[in-house]
């Protein structure tokens, strides 16, 4: 299961380039200390993904952690993206697919 969680961790952040929602820059050091879920005061969701989310799994994989229990991206990718006119299926399927995954894991 951890490589297949790997592999839909590579397609979301390929999806995310291919939108051009990937950052050269990173935020800055208080952005990324948010406190509030998804740092939706301080960072777009694009952001989240590439500099919280991605970065967490795949330290976490590689340190042999235990991985969340529960995820629920793909509703806030969902809203993010509304009418926002980009081609994002892909990456919603990617999102829905890492939900699954996280889940229902032991």
């Amino acid at each position: 299961m951890r490589t297949e969680i790997a592999e839909v961790m590579i397609d979301i952040e390929a999806q995310l380039r291919q939108l051009g929602q990937w950052d050269k820059i990173p935020p800055s050091t208080e952005a990324l200390a948010s406190q509030e879920p998804f740092c939706v005061d301080t960072l777009t969701l694009p952001q989240w993904l590439q500099f919280v989310f991605l970065p967490t799994v795949y330290r976490m994989l590689e340190d042999e952690q235990a991985l969340p229990g529960r995820c629920g991206i793909a509703p806030m990718a969902e809203e993010f993206f509304r009418g926002s006119g980009l081609a994002v299926n892909d990456l919603a399927a990617a999102l829905s697919r890492i939900d699954e995954l996280l889940s229902q894991q032991p």
